[in-house]
């Protein structure tokens, strides 16, 4: 009886812990669309250049894996919550530090519009994400393996911009990974 009656309490306890962790992984999630719209943005502006929205993407892409890691187990520990706020502070940072730098880049630019494009994908499909997170579509384990896939996706974007220019190839690259990204983050919010 005893044993019944602890082996309820800690179902209980992990049911109790699952919106926290829900809730936790839509804010880290929701954040990240939010720094994608400030760089997507800043590139509509041309307080950003390619060059710098791409090193950017870089440092998203690190965040995402961040995540990735953390939430792999299908759980969030106090420390690995910290350490991703940490960084994402640190992305912030970078943000406001490059758009307010001196550097400037040409928003009408065939090179600058496809960036643009690339990173409001990325914005749209974060939120999809902290929206599945928030609605409990989506579980730990399934926002990190999309975190994966985010990061590999900001990763190929930054790789494209590595030069100052994303040309038609390079973006036609990227917009397969986003496209694939796409169709996963269906398959599991729906699965």
């Amino acid at each position: 009886m005893k044993r019944t009656i602890t082996i309820i309490g800690m179902a209980a306890a992990g049911l109790a812990a699952m919106p926290a962790l829900a809730q936790t992984a839509a804010t880290e999630a929701g954040r990240d669309a939010a720094q994608q719209q400030r760089i997507e943005s800043g590139l509509q502006s041309g307080a950003l250049s390619t060059h710098e929205a791409g090193r950017l993407e870089r440092e998203e892409a690190g965040v995402s894996r961040m995540e990735t890691h953390a939430l792999a187990n299908g759980n969030l520990s106090a420390t690995e919550a910290a350490r991703i706020k940490a960084a994402q502070n640190g992305v912030s940072r970078s943000i406001a530090r490059q758009k307010h730098d001196a550097q400037t880049g040409n928003p009408a630019s065939a090179s600058s519009r496809r960036m643009q494009a690339d990173v409001a994908r990325d914005r749209n499909q974060q939120a999809r994400i902290a929206q599945g997170a928030a609605s409990g579509t989506l579980s730990g384990r399934e926002v990190a393996s999309l975190e994966h896939g985010q990061a590999r996706d900001a990763h190929a974007e930054a790789n494209a911009a590595a030069n100052g220019r994303v040309g038609t190839a390079e973006q036609g690259r990227v917009q397969g990974r986003e496209n694939a990204q796409s169709a996963r983050i269906f398959h599991r919010k729906h699965d």
